[in-house]
């Protein structure tokens, strides 16, 4: 029996509901994988919520770790009781068993625990696009970071340094401060709108930041820009407290001649060239020791509702983890 998670309309946790059903034969291209974790995303939450829509009625998730238990027409590459991670979707991880496209699957050794692959491959291919390719960040680049005590910023603060970044981050309340410390930041600053700017400017001795990466959204973007150097870029790339208010082009040249992008993980891994690409250089970065997944607490399956509170809530310090 295959135990599902569906959404059939929009709202709280409360509306993630379970379906069962019993196992697929795969068509085409496609794998039926027996699913070992599941890794949970802000994005799962913005799609529960309505926030960013998808069609309904649709599954939730789009990163997990499993075993190849059957392969489709087609497929090469692949055998069963291949230990394999996938991120970037289709939708539809947070389930005991799925089919899931071949190309888009990634092996993984036996040193990297199907939680750990689960909770890495999506937080490493996005911070692979953020840091080099959105802004390939190098030795001196300046960067500021919001999260950086969170699932994502503790792989992007070690990776930026590892490229020779002077790195301040930005956690939400002071009890972060220690964790993101413990990342690597450089400097460490607990958000406030109306002081952040003067606190980068004074910590960079009046040049301000190269980039910003702005996973928050409205209540943040007025600050990002504020604290950018001229011709600096923002990335906005998140909107956990909704979406940024619209800005006049003329903005961004009254503050500097500013860049400004909205980058999605979709864009960067469209091919299926690119996806492996990046999946294999965030593999690498954790044989290398640069980054390493880092898992705040796992969850039955069952109790779904339960790690979307805590992840809205923000007290989760590292990745969420669903156990089929």
């Amino acid at each position: 029996m295959v135990s599902t998670v569906v959404v059939h309309e929009t709202g709280g946790p409360e509306v993630l509901r379970f379906e069962h059903s019993t196992a697929q034969a795969p068509g085409v291209g496609e794998v039926w994988l027996e699913q070992k974790a599941i890794g949970l995303n802000p994005l799962d939450l913005s799609q529960r919520s309505g926030a960013v829509r998808v069609p309904l009625p649709c599954g939730l998730g789009l990163e997990g770790a499993g075993q190849v238990m059957a392969i489709g027409p087609g497929v090469t590459g692949f055998a069963v009781g291949d230990r394999v991670a996938y991120a970037t979707g289709p939708l539809g991880a947070y389930a005991s068993a799925r089919l899931f496209p071949a190309n888009r699957l990634v092996k993984i050794g036996d040193e990297l625990g199907y939680d750990e692959a689960a909770a890495l491959l999506f937080k490493g291919i996005t911070a692979h696009y953020l840091l080099k390719t959105t802004c390939p960040v190098g030795p001196g680049t300046r960067v500021l970071l919001y999260g950086a005590a969170g699932a994502l910023g503790q792989i992007m603060v070690p990776w930026a340094k590892h490229l020779g970044a002077f790195v301040i981050g930005v956690v939400s309340k002071p009890d972060s401060v220690e964790r993101a410390k413990a990342a690597g930041c450089d400097a460490v600053l607990v958000f406030d709108a109306a002081t952040l700017a003067s606190q980068v400017a004074e910590l960079t001795g009046g040049h301000k930041v190269d980039v910003v990466y702005d996973p928050i959204g409205r209540v943040s973007f007025e600050a990002s820009l504020d604290s950018l150097r001229p011709r600096g870029l923002m990335v906005s790339f998140g909107m956990a407290s909704g979406a940024p208010a619209p800005v006049e082009v003329s903005t961004l040249n009254a503050k500097g001649s500013l860049f400004l992008t909205r980058p999605s993980l979709a864009a960067h891994t469209a091919t299926a060239l690119d996806y492996q690409q990046r999946a294999q250089e965030v593999l690498q970065a954790v044989a290398s020791g640069i980054i390493q997944p880092r898992i705040g607490r796992r969850y039955p399956l069952a109790d779904v509702a339960l790690a979307h509170a805590e992840m809205e809530s923000g007290r989760a310090q590292g990745a969420i983890v669903l156990i089929p």
